[in-house]
């Protein structure tokens, strides 16, 4: 993201084109929470259903305000010993001109807080499918603010902020494979160290309440992805953004079909669960490499992706850590391979001339991107478990046994996602005498 800025020093005007390509974008990716939020809605029990729905759209609130109040100061504000930035010009989003530009790029600089803004908004969300039927809604709200403000925004200065350690490492991460997926895999992990598993995990079935909304969600976030990938090089007069949206698609349909034949070999069915998750793994993925490697080198970053993503969630059943909806095993394991795969794969002819070993450019940059991989993870995990532990200890992160075993939509917030008995409902509209009514009620599976 950040070269972006570099090579557009030749531009420093603003451009009409490039500000509404960017707007559009950050339209895009704002659309990708509500399609976590419906991804991650399907995968639960229907009793969990609004519960997480609302852990991802709480973030637009929260987020948002303190994005305007300092975040966007922190993450890329001038630089404070390589850890964090500061601009106290940019607090509240005050004395900034409407037409000052971004560094030497072509967009204002309020499009670009704006595009980086939904970034911020959507990575916090990547954690709550962890944490899912178990979390207090309040406890919840106060870690997301507690973790943007500790982890997130000093993690985006570090990697796309001027002066920041790994960016001036040379650490290649085009669009979030450390900033937004690393990060979010490594906190879900930390934070369900803290608080333990679901009553009934490994024990009671635990299937998805609605694949139809996993599919809607997954097709969102798919749709979304091409503003958060293109819109990260901040314009398209090179063409480098092109390539990106290029390689998103090409990636994440390598992805679907690597872990369908995982899925096939492995359990002996093509699943829809498994051909949106896919999806996910392979978007995840290529989001730090796809503007350096070529198409061909998306497809076996997508296929790599697709089939270690669906061998690696798993892998909670065999270390005994529940992570609710594969949040660990998709985007920080998918994050890892795209991040890492760059010293493989890029070819030295897109978003800079660094080249991969396959590419006669040695191991050089493969090293890098370990170095801003685990350097991101190790960071996440700790600060992560320590704020939920702060919180667990004080107010509490988990709802009651009781609460949990009933549902937590009705306890957290007094609602359900279905009344299957109101007016208007399948019951109201069966003769009393059918045999019908009782029989359809019971199929619900709370």
């Amino acid at each position: 993201m950040a070269q972006a800025i570099t090579l557009a020093a030749d531009a420093p005007t603003l451009s009409a084109a490039n500000t509404g390509f960017m707007l559009i974008c950050s339209a895009l990716v704002m659309l990708m929470t509500p399609g976590l939020a419906f991804f991650y809605g399907g995968m639960v029990r229907v009793k969990s259903t609004l519960n997480m729905l609302m852990m991802s759209f709480i973030s637009l609130g929260i987020v948002t305000i303190l994005w305007v109040l300092y975040g966007f100061s922190v993450a890329f504000g001038d630089d404070k010993g390589s850890l964090v930035g500061w601009n106290s010009d940019w607090v509240g989003l005050s004395d900034i001109g409407l037409t000052e530009l971004w560094g030497a790029t072509t967009i204002p600089l309020f499009v670009f807080s704006a595009f980086q803004l939904m970034f911020a908004i959507l990575t916090p969300a990547l954690i709550s499918g962890a944490l899912a039927d178990r979390v207090k809604f309040s406890a919840w709200a106060l870690f997301i603010t507690l973790w943007v403000t500790v982890v997130y925004f000093p993690v985006a200065h570090w990697v796309w902020g001027e002066g920041g350690w790994a960016f001036d490492l040379g650490v290649i991460d085009f669009a979030g494979g450390t900033a937004v997926h690393i990060n979010a895999g490594a906190a879900a992990l930390g934070v369900i160290l803290v608080i333990g598993k679901r009553i009934g995990f490994k024990k009671d079935p635990m299937r998805p309440h609605s694949l139809p909304l996993v599919m809607l969600g997954a097709g969102l976030l798919w749709f979304g992805w091409f503003g958060f990938n293109a819109g990260s090089w901040l314009g398209n007069d090179d063409g480098v953004g092109a390539l990106m949206f290029v390689n998103t698609q090409v990636a994440t349909g390598a992805a679907v079909l690597g872990w369908l034949a995982y899925e096939k070999i492995r359990h002996g069915a093509f699943t829809t669960l498994g051909a949106a998750s896919g999806a996910v793994s392979g978007l995840v993925a290529i989001t730090p490499a796809g503007g350096a490697v070529s198409p061909l080198g998306a497809i076996a970053v997508g296929l790599i992706a697709g089939v270690l993503c669906a061998m690696a969630v798993g892998l909670k059943y065999k270390f005994g850590y529940d992570d609710s909806l594969d949040v660990v095993g998709v985007h920080l394991v998918g994050g890892i391979i795209g991040s890492l795969l760059i010293g493989f794969f890029a070819t030295g002819k897109g978003q800079s001339d660094v080249a991969g070993l396959f590419y006669g450019g040695g191991l050089d940059q493969f090293w890098k991107q370990c170095a801003g991989v685990f350097g991101v993870l190790a960071y996440s995990l700790v600060a992560s478990a320590v704020l939920a532990l702060l919180i667990h200890k004080t107010i509490g992160m988990r709802v009651s046994e009781d609460e949990e075993v009933a549902g937590i939509d009705q306890a957290e917030h007094a609602e359900t996602a279905y009344d299957f008995s109101g007016a208007g409902g399948g019951a109201a509209r069966t003769p009393a005498s059918s045999p019908a009514a009782p029989a359809e009620s019971k199929k619900v599976d709370a």
